[in-house]
C-alpha cells in the first residue's frame, strides 16, 4: 500500500488563518511517477499555466533554454499563463523588469505574482491597515515596495542591514511596540540585528503576527549551486519565538485562490508547473490542480524517483521546453 506522509502547515484560505493536515501519497513503485510522453494530449486539457520562476524559467539569472519560443506557442494556442514565485526580493514590477531584461517583454505584469505581493495581500485581506499598526520586515525590497501600495506603513528592511544591537554590559536593543506583523522574506543581508528585532516584536507586542513568504531551504541566486533559501532566515525567527509562522508563499493556497476568484477557473484545467515537490508540487495537488515537475530545478529523478519521495506529480520532464517536442 501507499505510504502517506502527514504534515502540518499554517495557511490562508477564505480570509481565515488555519492550521491544517495535509497528506501526500507515496508511489508503491517508480512506475507510478509517470514521465510526460503524449504532450500534446496533455496540453488539450489544459486552459491555464501556473508556472514558478526559478528552476523553470530561468536560474539565477540565465533563461533556461528554448523558454520564450514555448511561451510564446503556449499564447499562440490560447492558453493562460501566471508566473509565481516564492522569491520576495523582488515586487511585481520588479520582477516584470526581469522578464524584460530576459528577453521576455511579451509577459504582462498582471501575469506576475511573488511572494511579496501574497503577503502584502494577506494583509488586505485581514484588515490591517484597520488596526493601525506598522510591520518589521526582514528581506529586501519586494516586501516593502508591495505594502507602499497598500499604503501600510513598516519598518526594518534594507535599513537594517549591517546594524549591530547594543551588548555591552547592561545593553538592550528598543523596539517599536506598534509593529503589529513580522514579515520575513528571503534576506542576503540577514543579521543578528534583525533576529532580535523581530523576536522582540513578535515575543513583546501583544497580537503580532508572524508571516513568511515561504520556508524554501534552498534557491538559485546562480546557475552554478544552490544557495540556502528564505527558510533558513524563517528558521531562525521561529527558534527563538517558538512560534509557526503563517505562510503566504507556496503552499499556502493564497495565491490560486486569489486567481480562482478573479477569473474564474476550473481547477481541474490549471496545472501547476514547478521545479519542488514540497512546495510547488504540494501547492498544485492540495489546491485540486494538474501537477508537472520539470527536472530543470532542484529536484533530480533519482530524487523523485527515490522510495523516500513522498509527493508525485501528475507527469514529469525534462523542461518545460519538451511541450512541444512531439511537434518539432
Amino acid at each position: 500500500s501507499s505510504v502517506v506522509a502527514r504534515q502540518r502547515t499554517t495557511s490562508v484560505q477564505n480570509n481565515k488563518t488555519v492550521t491544517c493536515n495535509y497528506s501526500t501519497s507515496a508511489p508503491r513503485m517508480m512506475a507510478n511517477v509517470d514521465r510526460l510522453t503524449d504532450p500534446k494530449s496533455f496540453l488539450d486539457e489544459l486552459d491555464v499555466f501556473v508556472f514558478d520562476m526559478d528552476g523553470v524559467i530561468w536560474r539565477g539569472d540565465s533563461l533556461i533554454d528554448g523558454v520564450p519560443e514555448t511561451l510564446q506557442k503556449l499564447r499562440d494556442e490560447g492558453k493562460q499563463m501566471f508566473f509565481v514565485t516564492n522569491n520576495s526580493t523582488k515586487s511585481r514590477a520588479g520582477y516584470k523588469k526581469k522578464f524584460d531584461n530576459l528577453g521576455l517583454d511579451f509577459i504582462p505584469s498582471n501575469e506576475i505574482f511573488s511572494s511579496s505581493f501574497s503577503a502584502a495581500a494577506y494583509l488586505e485581506m485581514t484588515k490591517f491597515k484597520e488596526t493601525g499598526k506598522k510591520v518589521y520586515i526582514v528581506g529586501e525590497v519586494g516586501i516593502g515596495d508591495e505594502l507602499d501600495l497598500i499604503g501600510i506603513p513598516w519598518i526594518g528592511g534594507l535599513d537594517d542591514q549591517g546594524k549591530q544591537p547594543p551588548m555591552g554590559p547592561g545593553d538592550r536593543l528598543e523596539h517599536d511596540h506598534d509593529v503589529g506583523a513580522v514579515i520575513v522574506g528571503f534576506d542576503r543581508n540577514f543579521n543578528y540585528y534583525k533576529i532580535q528585532y523581530a523576536q522582540l516584536c513578535i515575543n513583546k507586542n501583544p497580537d503580532c503576527k508572524f508571516i513568511a513568504t515561504n520556508l524554501d531551504a534552498v534557491t538559485h541566486l546562480t546557475d552554478a549551486q544552490e544557495w540556502a533559501g528564505g527558510g533558513s532566515m524563517v528558521g531562525a525567527i521561529k527558534g527563538c519565538t517558538g512560534r509557526d509562522p503563517t505562510v503566504v508563499g507556496k503552499p499556502s493556497p493564497l495565491m490560486i485562490d486569489y486567481l480562482c476568484d478573479k477569473f474564474g477557473f476550473d481547477r481541474k484545467r490549471i496545472c501547476m508547473v514547478g521545479d519542488r515537490l514540497d512546495t510547488d508540487i504540494v501547492f498544485g495537488a492540495n489546491n485540486g490542480l494538474q501537477t508537472l515537475l520539470v527536472l530543470s530545478g532542484v529536484t533530480s529523478e533519482s530524487k523523485l524517483l527515490s522510495p523516500e519521495n513522498k509527493v508525485t506529480p501528475t507527469f514529469y520532464t525534462d523542461s518545460i521546453v519538451d511541450f512541444f517536442a512531439d511537434r518539432a
